[in-house]
């Protein structure tokens, strides 16, 4: 009888504590490996600003980009589609957290450079890492004509020098924030009252719909007293940009509406005059615009487990219809 009373208590804290002891290692087993954030934003920009996603080691990216013409032009300029400005880059990736750029826009005749690094990447396990961080910089070369061909020009007045801190962090399978602290350097300037430096603050939001597509704005803020002078006739205003990003296949098209003409920091940082609340709709400085990107892997390059993990985990995860 002893020996039944004995075994009817000690058996169930046997097994509890086995439980627990199996509990205690899958936790230890989970600690020792790492699942990385994937898909934060659908393409390496999200309208105008760069995001943290970059091509893989070994890959290419060739991106278009469209900027039609103010829609205020009405029925007669089809409402901004009878113009437009064009750039084009590719992109590759040196490394998986390095790549390097180049492009080349109709608007001002502009080529540039970039490169971007993710100095750390979200993630959770042996590591938790809450957000991503990617350093941005390029350079511009404006080569249309002269504004004042009579005077003694210099070739570094036309170089524009850009920087940027991108910092971004996915907040489950649906939702994903970027702030983005930027410098736009310009070696001429207008008046002596502009800055060569201006400094400015990006934020971007972009929420996901369905499986395939994204809603996306991005705002920049221009600390003021930086630019005086007139653009054109028009004053200098804050870059606001929406749109939405739709993936097919190894394309993803990007369409939105946004303030700025210009495609590159230099442009809609530092040169933005679109209104977006004007007083009448003459005055509507927004226009229509797309990007398309496309993937080419020259050497396949094995994925990090990691990186297979967490997609296996995102593709399960239900959408929203």
């Amino acid at each position: 009888m002893k020996i039944w009373l004995i075994t009817f208590f000690i058996l169930p804290l046997c097994i509890y504590a086995q439980d627990d002891i199996m509990n205690m290692l899958e936790k230890q087993e989970t600690a020792k490996t790492k699942e990385f954030a994937v898909g934060v934003f659908k393409g390496n920009k999200i309208i105008n600003a760069q995001s943290t996603e970059q091509p893989a080691r070994n890959s290419w990216q060739f991106n278009i980009s469209h900027r039609f013409g103010q829609m205020n032009g009405g029925v007669k300029e089809f409402f901004g589609l009878d113009n437009s400005t064009i750039r084009f880059c590719f992109e590759y990736g040196i490394l998986d957290n390095l790549s390097v750029g180049a492009g080349r826009s109709s608007y001002q005749k502009i080529w540039d450079g970039y490169a971007k690094w993710r100095i750390i990447r979200q993630q959770t396990g042996k590591r938790n890492i809450p957000i991503t961080i990617s350093a941005y910089s390029s350079i511009a070369i404006r080569s249309d004509d002269w504004a004042d061909p009579g005077r003694h020009n210099f070739f570094s007045s036309r170089l524009y020098y850009s920087s940027q801190l991108i910092i971004s962090r996915k907040f489950g399978p649906w939702v994903s924030l970027q702030v983005m602290p930027t410098m736009v350097h310009r070696n001429l300037v207008a008046t002596v009252r502009d800055r060569n430096d201006v400094f400015a603050l990006g934020a971007a939001a972009s929420v996901k719909l369905t499986k395939r597509m994204r809603f996306n704005i991005e705002y920049f803020y221009i600390i003021p007293g930086q630019i005086v002078s007139l653009d054109n006739g028009l004053k200098v205003r804050n870059n606001l940009s929406i749109g939405v990003d739709i993936e097919t296949g190894g394309h993803i098209f990007q369409l939105h509406f946004t303030n700025s003409r210009g495609m590159i920091e230099k442009n809609f940082v530092a040169e933005t005059t679109g209104n977006w609340f004007p007083s009448s709709f003459k005055d509507f400085g927004v226009q229509f615009g797309f990007n398309i990107s496309r993937n080419f892997v020259i050497k396949p390059h094995k994925k990090h487990k990691t990186d297979k993990a967490a997609e296996s985990t995102e593709n399960k995860k239900p959408d929203l219809k």
